[in-house]
Parts: structure tokens; C-alpha cells; sequence
């Protein structure tokens, strides 16, 4: 069976002591523990009285996350402190001062130095202050299966042996109030406190209620399985939320040090800075609304502190641009005086467009007046010589009648004339044909007799070609010819495929003579290479690194596909030319930085990436990680050299290592971008170097906060200084040796790869010999097999010969057949062809039809004869009827002409003035275009004023010749004022607007600057007394309890310009010979620490606010008499009347301790062998006995 363990708690309970005396020491010893059997269920119970009965509450449960409770309980908590802080302030008290030494004094006589104790909330019936701890039950949580127990309302120490659980009350009270885990410094999951091998468990604690009210009961449920947890308030579910709210009206804070201090938190407590120390303080104890203050005092004075600056930047901006306008006010003047004659020749130079139009006008009305006047005249004598002209007209339209009758008959004739043409042409076409038939009839005998002989010809030619075919000439036998040639080409065959298998094997011959002859050529050339550096540096490379060696030997072969020049590695294209500095400088490097290629833009870095690492492009082995760099070049993002020259020299330092080194221009930003290489000083005689002096050099920040650390080199050491983040950022040094530099070294030629390449030379001819002596028995082989190919082809042309002579004959007997039938066609064409009579016949007729076509066409000739004199008549009588009316028609223009002389002298007068009035007319237009155009272009002002002008008539006062004078003494003055800058005067009147701006900025950030005073005043004036009243009262109490252990304490208000730095230091002394030291996490002992923390929250108890406190083995390393006088003293603090809550915790006891009636002591039984029976075994049982076993025999019975 699962073994089980049994718990059990027993309590000193002060109603059961009420007959002790006050202050009597007593001895309380560990109460046996009783025995179980093995696997019995585990029991906690808690004896206060007989007659308590075991309590299990009831009700529905609600389901909260953890963690959100957690969080939701430390911000309510803080939001609850702040709805119920005031801005009151204690009355007749006036406000503290603190002197040089720290220590705070009245600021007037008048004031006492006794403090008011804070008042607590009412206490109940019971004793207890709303909010303390009544009762506390765990089930299956950590250590315990069950335990109940009730706590007193004054102090309660709970003691038992390590591993009891007593830590475990710390955490039930925490988590059961809604604080996180994380406050515990433990576990930081819920589900880590349920007991082992359970799968769920409760925390149900009962606070005292506030007067009048119920306790407030809560239990938080929890699951080993989950996160998540469910609350219940007096039974009805709730969330965490809801409990984090009761807990700050109640104002518990398990969250502060100062009031709860688990035991793994102890030593946080030493560590919390004294800014820190003083917000828990004021959390804890003291006036209610001193944090309030502070939080005011912090803000408004961050506030007030930013705004003074943007007060005084701004007013030094003001100033600046009052006093650059003032400036300007004298150019701004004479701009504006410039501005103002410009706008006045503008003015003019309207007015006088404006003025010429005017004048133009009058002219053109003038000119309108005459043009008018003479054409009434010119109208007049026109009326007067009309009819003359009226007649005039009418032999004038008579005459073009006559003359276009003329032209229709000389017309009419004319086509007559080309009729008879064309008929002649006719005629004389038949003419020919009827001459050419002729001439045939005379040539058709010649024919006949020609084709008589060409039949005879053809006869005589068949005869002949018919003999040669039938009596052939003597010839070989085709057939026999072919089978010799296919014989031949067979043999031939033969000789072919001896001569492919020869030169398959010249072939392999010419191949190993040519691999060998590039072993040689490789050998030679890696021979020459050897004399490279470069190439020496990148075998070097190859020798430890091959992927990167492939990767730049790539780079070497596709640098033309780059933008920009990508840099191969530093240990091939960098070089020291001080071999003294070789050492330091390769120190500055490692292994990955110096294999680094580096790229001056980020498309090349791109490529880059993507050929050697995304993908196989570059050929190189699959995985390999090449290194690549890039970063864009910003000057302003590197830190400068930590030391001038003159300090570089004076500190010992010979020079930076980046000075040292040769290298691409390029690749600088990389060194300093990357690794510092200008902030790196190097030393070559390392006890020259001022170690401390250089160490405050390089460590020294700038003016922006950069900086703060480098590298230098001392000798054959390197030291590294950074400033520590933390804490006074004091610096820090790390040292290392320098070892001898492998890379950036010339390296000598490897005697050994000299004497392998050598080898594979001599080896290669000797090859190279073997395959020449072959190629030679080859070469004689291919010899004589071409001395068989050419015999071979002189035995086949002689049978093609004999071949092609068959072929002839044959083909001239075919063509002979060919020819011999086409003869005989042609004969027989010519034999059958048409008889000479019937074509002589056919020529006769047609000759007859051509003479019956000319007999016709001469007829019509005849009539178109006739027709064309009768035309001519006609023709003839109507030129001479239009003669006589020309004739008519002049002499009756001259009559016309004499009397219009008058007329004609009118109209030219008339035309004159037309001429005048259009250009007048025009002249007007054009300027009263160019007018209105220069006004209506004009901006809104000047035509107001131009309008008002025109109505006063003024617009008109000067002539143009009086506007262009003045014009010329207007731009005469313009001329005499220099030409100012507009961006001057825009500059001026911008700059004034932002005057104004500024200035009432200024005065609206005055007000919130006055404002921000006023409260900062207000607060402070409560806040600080106050806080020198708490700290005084703490201080006092503080200094009596070191004092009562032989050292030394005091507490102090470390005041600030800025408020969220006041602090609050403690200063401890713990042997007679030291001085009083600041308490810090590290300084003192953990003992020390121990003691002086429990010192403070004691004195701090009487000021608390809280309704408990809490300390966890806050003894822990004190020794003896300092833990026996933290005793007394925390049972005389905490037992007083007024006095809350308190909860100690120890695992150890000292015997002959103090005593007192109010406290309470709990006492936790924890094992495998607890009865099961409950109160067997019970302690308080034990004493009773014990009690009345001494009374009974001191009195003898």
C-alpha cells in the first residue's frame, strides 16, 4: 500500500494562558509525536478548544485562469490603493527638513518629535482588525492531506521541524488571497502545489469582517491537471477578480516585502534598491496616501521637468527668430517700398494701354464720321449714271451670248474635221490587210515546194536511222559488269572496317596522349601558381576549409556578373606589411570572419546568397554553408576611436589595427562595421601600456551614450572592456593571449607539393612516350591499309569505265528510237496537211470583203465633207454679229467712263477713308483688347481700384505721353532700390507667424508649467513630512533595535532632483570597527541581511496599515543572542494593543524566550506515525497535564 503521512497542528492558545503572567519566560519543547500504523489516511486538526466542531463549507464554484487572476489581483490591488488614497494632509503639523547627515528635524520648534501612531481599522469583539486571518483550511495541498487551524489576532508563530509544511502556510495564504506564484519565488504553476499523487485540492481561509459585517470566507479549488482555478466568496462562486477587489478595501498586500516575506524571498528583500524599498515602505505603512503623492509628484514632476525643457528650448527659439527678423526688418522695408513702386508701375502700365485705347477710339469715331459722309456721296452720283450702266450692262451680257453661240459652232466643226480624220485613218488600215493578203496569194506557190522537199528530207533520214538500230555496234554484258563491282566493293568492305577499328585506336591514342600532355600543362601551370601569394593563400584556404576554397575560386570566375566588387575572404585579400604587427592584427579576427566574403550592395549580396548557399549553381559540395556579408553603409551608425592620436601615444598604443593592414577600400566598412578593427589600439610592448588608463579610455561614453567598450591589444594579451548593464555599469575587463597569426602570414612554397607536381610531370612524358611509340605501329598499319584503298579505286574506275561505254550505247539507241518516232509524226503531219487551191480561195474572198468596207467608208467621208462647210457658214455669220456688238459695247463704256470721272474721284476718296477707318477700327479693337486683358489679369484689389477710378474719372486725367513720363521716373526709383530676395520677405512673414505661434505656445505652456508647480507644491508639501514623519518613526525604532544587539543601524530618506529616484537607505554596522555601510544584496552576510530585515519590519510593524504580516525563517544565520533579541523584541512589537496581525515562521526555538498572553503559538505535527484518533497526541492536552502534575506538587498533594 501507498505509504501516508498524518499532520497535525497544535496551537498555545492566549485564551488558554489567561492565567499566565505577563512577560514570563517559558520553555516550550516538541510534544511527542503518537503512532499510527502504516497506510492509514493522513489527518491535520487543529485543537483550540474541546469543543470545536471540524467546519466544511459549502457552495457553487467558479472557474477563473490562474494566471489572469494572478495579474487581475496585482493591478485591483494597485487601482483600490488609489480609489481610496485622499489628497489630505495631517493638520498642525508643519513640514520636516532634512539636514546634510540625512537624519530629518522639526522645521520649527514648535513641533514635537513624537509621531501619531497610523490607526488600524476598527478591531472587532474578538480582537481581531478586519481583514486578519480567522481561519485557515487546506486539503491536498503541498505537504498536507487536511489540516484546520484558527490564528490569533496578535502575533502567531508557527514552529516546526524543516519539511513539516510550515513554509507551505506562506504559500496557502498568498495563493488563497489571488497572488501570483511568482511572489512565492517557488513553483510558478498553480497545479505544482497540489499535493502528489491527488488530483485536486483546496485553500479556504475566513478573514475577519469589518464591524457589523460576516467574515469573509474564500476557498480557491485546485487541480493537478490544470492551470485554471475556481474561487468561492461565503459559498458562492466567484472570480479572482472580485477577490482581488475585497482585498484591496481590506487593504492586504501580500505582494510587498515589507509586509509578507516568504522565506525564498528573504534575500530579495536585501536586493530590493532603496527606490523600490521606499515605495513598499509607503505601501505598508504610514498616511494612506503617500503613494498617491508620490505617484503625483513622479508624474507632474517628469512632466513639469520635460515641459521646462520645451519651455526653455522654445524660448530659445523665440529668441532666435526675434532677433534673425530683426534682422530682415530693414531689407523687408525696402522690399516693401520696392513692392509698392512696382505696384504702381503696374498701374501705369494699365493705365497707359488703357489710355491709348481711349485715344484710339476718338480716332476711330473721327474716322467712322467721314468713311460715313463719303459714302453718301459716292451712293449719290452711282444713282445718277445707272441707267447708262444699266445699258451698258445689257450689251455686255449680249456680247457673252454671241460670243458663246461662236464658240459652239467653230465647235461643231471641229468635230466634223476629226470624224473625217478618223474615217481616213480607217481606210487606210484596210489598205494594208487587203496588201498583205495579196502578197500571200503571190508566196503560196513557194511553199508548196518547200514541203514537197522537206518530206523527201524526212524520208531518206528515217531509212538511215532505221539501218543503225537494226545492225547495232559490238558491246559487254552489263550484268557481268555489275557482279565484278559488287565482288570489289565486298573485298572493299573489308579493308573499311579494318580502317574504322584503326582509327577507333588512333583515336584512344590521341586522347591518352592529350590527357597526358593536360597533366603536364596543369602540373607546369599549379608549378608557376606556386610563386602566387594569392593562389598560395587560397591552397592555404583549401587545406582547412575546401568549400569556401571552391567558393572563391567561383567568385574568381563570375565576378563580371556583379554589380559592385564582391571581396574574396580577409586572409586572402588583406595583407600586413609590418610582419611586427601580424599577430595583434590577425587577433582581431576569427575563423568565420576571416573566410568572410563581402559584398558592397545588397542585389550582389542577393546573387551571391543565392548561387554559393540557396543553390547548386556554383557547383559546390551539397550543405556547405558559405560565409557571406553585407550591410548598408551608414557612417553616423559607427562609433569613432575611443582615443585621440596624441592619447593613443601617450597611453603606450603604437597605432589602430586597422592602420596596419592593407586592403580593398571596399571592404573598410566591413572591418569597422563588423569588427571594430578603427576602435582596436594595439601596443607592441605590452609594458608600455597603462592597462587602467587604457581600460578608462575605451570605456568612456559619448555624448549620445555610445560607446562604452572596445578591444586593445597589450603586448601579447588582449583585453576585452565592456561596461556591465546593471547596477553603476562600472567596467569590465576579459584577457586573453594573442596566439601566433596562421593567415594573414606570406607562406613559403610547400617543398613537398613542389616535389609531387615534379612527379606527376616525369610520369606524365613517360606516358606520354609509351603513346607516341603506339601512335607509330598505328600510323605504319594505316599505311598499308591505304595502299588497298587505292588500289582498290583504281580497279573500280576501271570497271565504271566499261560500264559507262555500255551505257552509251544503250542510250544512243534509245535516243535513236526517240528520235526515229518523232520523225515519222512530223512526216506524216506534212503529208496530211491542207491543198494550195482551197487556201487561194479563202485569201481571194477575203480580199473582196476589205475592197466592199473601203467603198463604204468613202461614202461617209463625202457627207461629213458637206457637213463641215455648212458649220463654217454659220460659224462665220456669228463672229460677225459679235463684233458689231463689241463694237457698240466700247464705245458705250466710253460714254460711261467720261461721265463717271466724278464718281470714280468720289470713291477713291471714300476708299481712302475706309481704309482709315479699318485700321482704326482695328487699331481701337486691339487695344482695347490688350486693356481689358491687363485689367482682368489684374488681382482683385487693383481692379476695385481701377473701377473706382473710372467712376471718379481719374483713369483719364493724363495723357498717354504724361502716363509714359511718369512710367520712367517710376522705374528710374525702381532701378535706384536694390533687388531684395522674396524668399526673405516670405522667410520674414513666416518666421512671424511662428513668433506668434511660439509666443502664445510659451504662454499656454507657462500656465500648465504654473499648474504643474501648484500641485507638485501641493503634493510635496504632504508627501514629504509625511514620509520624513514615517521614516523619523521607523528610523527611531530601527537605531534602538541595533542598539540593543550591540551594532549599529539608520535609516535614512536619500532625497532626489527627480522623485522616482528618492530612496530610502539603510545603513547597518555589524562590528566595531567598521562604519555604517548601505545595505545592499551582496555586501553583507545572509545573516546580516537576515537580521537587519526582520529589525526593519519590526519597526515598521507600529506604522503598518496592513491587517497582517507575514515573515518566513527570517532567522536563518543569525546567531543566538542577535535571534534571542529579535524575539523579545518582535514580541514586545506585535503584542501591543493597538497592534495587527502577525505570522512568524520558524523551524528552530531557543529556549527561555519571552512570553506574551496575546500571542499564539502554533506548533505543526507532521509524519508517518500521528494517531488517527483526533486530540490524541494534542499539545495543549500535554501541557494541561503537565500544569496540573506541577501545581499538584508544589502543593504537596
Amino acid at each position: 500500500m501507498t505509504r501516508r503521512t498524518r499532520s497535525e497542528a497544535v496551537d498555545v492558545d492566549d485564551t488558554r494562558r489567561a492565567k499566565a503572567p505577563r512577560n514570563v519566560k517559558v520553555k516550550v519543547e516538541k510534544a511527542k509525536q503518537g503512532t499510527a500504523s502504516k497506510g492509514k489516511a493522513r489527518r491535520v486538526e487543529s485543537d483550540e478548544d474541546e469543543g470545536d466542531q471540524e467546519r466544511q463549507p459549502d457552495g457553487d464554484e467558479g472557474t477563473e485562469d490562474a494566471e489572469g487572476e494572478d495579474a487581475d489581483a496585482e493591478e485591483e490591488e494597485e487601482e483600490e490603493v488609489d480609489e481610496e488614497s485622499g489628497e489630505g494632509t495631517p493638520r498642525g503639523r508643519k513640514r520636516t527638513r532634512v539636514n546634510s547627515m540625512g537624519a530629518s528635524f522639526p522645521s520649527s520648534p514648535n513641533q514635537g518629535t513624537q509621531r501619531e501612531r497610523v490607526q488600524t481599522l476598527p478591531r472587532g469583539d474578538d480582537g481581531f482588525i478586519p481583514g486578519s486571518i480567522v481561519r485557515i483550511q487546506l486539503q491536498n495541498f503541498v505537504t498536507y492531506d487536511w489540516v484546520e487551524f484558527r490564528p490569533g489576532p496578535y502575533l502567531n508563530m508557527i514552529l516546526g521541524p524543516n519539511g513539516t509544511g510550515k513554509s507551505s502556510i506562506a504559500c496557502a495564504i498568498c495563493l488563497g488571497l489571488n497572488w501570483s506564484p511568482s511572489i512565492l519565488g517557488r513553483a510558478s504553476e498553480l497545479s505544482s502545489f497540489v499535493k502528489n499523487d491527488k488530483e485536486t485540492g483546496y485553500i479556504e481561509i475566513e478573514l475577519k469582517g469589518a464591524k457589523g459585517q460576516q467574515n469573509l470566507v474564500i476557498r480557491r479549488n485546485l487541480s493537478a491537471k490544470s492551470r485554471s482555478s475556481t474561487f468561492t466568496l461565503n459559498g458562492q462562486s466567484s472570480t479572482g477578480k472580485e477577490v482581488s477587489i475585497h482585498m484591496a478595501k481590506l487593504n492586504v498586500q501580500v505582494g510587498n516585502l515589507c509586509s509578507f516575506l516568504p522565506q525564498d524571498k528573504v534575500s530579495q528583500f536585501a536586493q530590493m534598491t532603496p527606490q523600490q524599498l521606499l515605495r513598499e515602505t509607503q505601501r505598508a505603512a504610514g498616511d494612506i496616501h503617500l503613494t498617491k503623492w508620490h505617484d503625483t509628484l513622479i508624474s507632474s514632476g517628469k512632466e513639469l521637468k520635460s515641459l521646462q525643457e520645451c519651455i526653455k528650448g522654445d524660448q530659445e527659439l523665440l529668441t532666435t527668430m526675434e532677433d534673425r527678423n530683426a534682422q530682415l526688418e530693414r531689407d523687408v522695408a525696402r522690399f516693401q517700398e520696392r513692392k509698392r513702386i512696382e505696384n504702381e508701375v503696374s498701374v501705369l502700365e494699365v493705365l497707359i494701354p488703357v489710355n491709348e485705347y481711349h485715344e484710339a477710339k476718338e480716332r476711330y469715331v473721327q474716322a467712322k464720321e467721314r468713311q460715313r459722309q463719303l459714302h453718301a456721296r459716292v451712293t449719290q452720283l452711282r444713282d445718277r449714271n445707272a441707267p447708262v450702266h444699266a445699258k451698258l450692262e445689257q450689251l455686255a451680257v449680249q456680247y457673252k451670248d454671241l460670243e458663246k453661240a461662236r464658240e459652239k459652232k467653230k465647235n461643231a466643226s471641229k468635230q466634223k474635221f476629226q470624224q473625217m480624220k478618223a474615217n481616213w485613218a480607217q481606210s487606210e488600215k484596210l489598205e494594208n490587210e487587203a496588201e498583205e493578203v495579196t502578197n500571200k496569194l503571190d508566196g503560196l506557190k513557194r511553199s508548196e515546194k518547200d514541203r514537197m522537199k522537206k518530206i523527201k528530207d524526212l524520208h531518206n533520214q528515217i531509212q538511215k536511222w532505221q539501218h543503225e538500230i537494226a545492225n547495232p555496234p559490238a558491246r559487254e554484258s552489263l550484268q557481268a559488269i555489275t557482279e565484278e563491282m559488287r565482288q570489289l566493293n565486298s573485298e572493299h568492305n573489308k579493308t573499311r572496317s579494318r580502317m574504322e577499328e584503326l582509327q577507333d585506336r588512333q583515336k584512344v591514342n590521341i586522347e591518352a596522349s592529350a590527357a597526358e600532355k593536360a597533366k603536364i600543362n596543369t602540373a607546369m601551370e599549379q608549378l608557376q601558381r606556386l610563386d602566387d601569394e594569392r593562389h598560395r593563400k587560397l591552397e592555404n584556404l583549401r587545406t582547412w576549409d575546401k568549400d569556401h576554397a571552391d567558393a572563391v575560386a567561383w567568385l574568381r570566375n563570375n565576378q563580371r556578373r556583379f554589380k559592385m566588387e564582391v571581396f574574396e575572404p580577409p586572409m586572402i585579400c588583406c595583407s600586413v606589411p609590418d610582419k611586427r604587427f601580424t599577430n595583434a592584427v590577425e587577433a582581431c579576427f576569427n575563423a568565420n570572419q576571416l573566410k568572410m566574403l563581402v559584398a558592397q550592395c545588397e542585389e550582389d549580396y542577393e546573387l551571391l546568397n543565392r548561387c554559393l548557399n540557396d543553390s547548386d549553381e556554383a557547383g559546390l559540395r551539397k550543405g556547405a554553408r558559405i560565409n557571406t556579408w553585407f550591410r548598408p553603409k551608414l557612417e553616423h551608425t559607427v562609433i569613432g576611436p575611443p582615443m585621440t592620436e596624441e592619447e593613443l601615444k601617450s597611453l603606450g598604443f603604437d597605432a589602430y589595427a586597422i592602420d596596419k593592414l592593407n586592403c580593398p577600400d571596399g571592404l573598410l566598412w566591413y572591418l569597422k562595421r563588423e569588427l571594430n578593427m578603427h576602435r582596436t589600439a594595439i601596443g607592441l610592448d605590452g609594458s608600455k601600456v597603462d592597462v587602467s588608463k587604457a581600460m578608462e579610455a575605451v570605456s568612456r561614453l559619448g555624448p549620445r551614450g555610445e560607446g562604452g567598450g572596445a578591444n586593445f591589444i597589450a603586448g601579447s594579451v588582449i583585453n576585452t572592456v565592456q561596461r556591465s548593464r546593471y547596477g553603476k555599469r562600472a567596467a569590465q575587463n576579459m584577457t586573453r593571449d594573442v596566439r601566433p597569426a596562421r593567415n594573414l602570414v606570406s607562406s613559403a612554397v610547400d617543398p613537398e607539393i613542389k616535389r609531387r607536381l615534379d612527379q606527376t610531370i616525369q610520369e606524365a612524358r613517360h606516358a606520354l612516350e609509351v603513346i607516341d611509340e603506339g601512335a607509330n605501329a598505328l600510323a605504319a598499319e594505316e599505311r598499308g591499309i591505304r595502299a588497298e584503298e587505292t588500289q582498290f579505286k583504281k580497279n573500280y574506275d576501271a570497271l565504271t569505265a566499261r560500264k559507262q561505254k555500255v551505257n552509251e550505247v544503250e542510250q544512243h539507241l534509245a535516243t535513236l528510237s526517240a528520235r526515229l518516232v518523232t520523225t515519222k509524226n512530223k512526216l506524216k503531219e506534212l503529208e496530211n496537211g491542207p491543198l494550195p487551191n482551197e487556201e487561194r480561195a479563202g485569201l481571194k474572198k477575203k480580199l473582196l470583203d476589205l475592197s466592199q468596207k473601203r467603198v463604204k467608208i468613202a461614202k461617209g467621208y463625202t457627207q461629213l465633207i458637206r457637213a463641215a462647210i455648212a458649220d463654217q457658214t454659220a460659224a462665220t455669220r456669228s463672229g460677225l454679229e459679235f463684233l458689231q456688238v463689241g463694237a457698240n459695247k466700247n464705245a458705250l463704256e466710253a460714254l460711261c467712263q467720261q461721265k463717271d470721272e466724278g464718281y470714280q474721284r468720289a470713291l477713291s476718296e471714300f476708299e481712302e477713308a475706309d481704309q482709315v477707318f479699318l485700321a482704326t477700327k482695328a487699331d481701337a479693337k486691339e487695344k482695347r483688347d490688350i486693356s481689358v486683358a491687363l485689367v482682368r489679369g489684374m488681382d482683385r484689389e487693383f481692379q476695385d481700384k481701377f473701377t473706382k477710378m473710372e467712376m471718379d474719372g481719374s483713369v483719364h486725367d493724363r495723357t498717354v505721353e504724361q502716363l509714359r513720363a511718369e512710367l520712367e521716373i517710376q522705374q528710374a526709383n525702381l532701378e535706384m532700390i536694390m533687388q531684395t530676395n522674396p524668399g526673405v520677405v516670405e522667410q520674414y512673414e513666416r518666421r512671424k507667424e511662428e513668433i506668434e505661434k511660439l509666443t502664445k505656445t510659451l504662454n499656454d505652456r507657462g500656465k500648465v508649467s504654473l499648474r504643474l508647480e501648484r500641485e507638485i507644491k501641493t503634493a510635496r508639501d504632504n508627501w514629504q513630512p509625511a514620509l520624513e514623519s514615517l521614516v523619523e518613526s521607523i528610523g527611531k525604532k530601527f537605531s534602538s533595535a541595533f542598539d540593543r544587539i550591540g551594532c549599529a543601524g539608520e535609516i535614512r530618506i536619500s532625497p532626489h532632483d527627480d522623485f522616482d529616484k528618492w530612496a530610502i537607505d539603510i545603513l547597518v554596522k555589524f562590528r566595531d570597527k567598521e562604519k555604517l555601510q548601505l545595505l545592499t544584496g551582496q555586501r553583507q552576510s545572509g545573516g546580516e541581511r537576515s537580521l537587519t530585515t526582520i529589525l526593519y519590519l519590526m519597526s515598521l510593524t507600529e506604522e503598518a496599515r496592513t491587517p497582517f504580516s507575514l515573515v518566513d525563517e527570517i532567522n536563518q544565520g543569525m546567531d543566538q543572542r542577535a535571534e534571542r533579541a529579535v524575539h523579545n523584541s518582535m514580541v514586545e512589537v506585535t503584542c501591543k494593543p493597538d497592534s495587527g496581525q502577525y505570522f512568524l515562521i520558524t523551524p528552530k526555538l531557543l529556549p527561555d524566550l519571552n512570553y506574551h498572553e496575546r500571542m499564539k503559538v502554533l506548533c505543526v505535527n507532521n509524519g508517518d506515525w500521528l494517531p488517527e484518533e483526533k486530540g490524541l497526541g494534542n499539545m495543549m492536552s500535554l501541557i494541561d497535564t503537565f500544569v496540573r502534575v506541577r501545581d499538584r506538587s508544589s502543593r504537596g498533594v
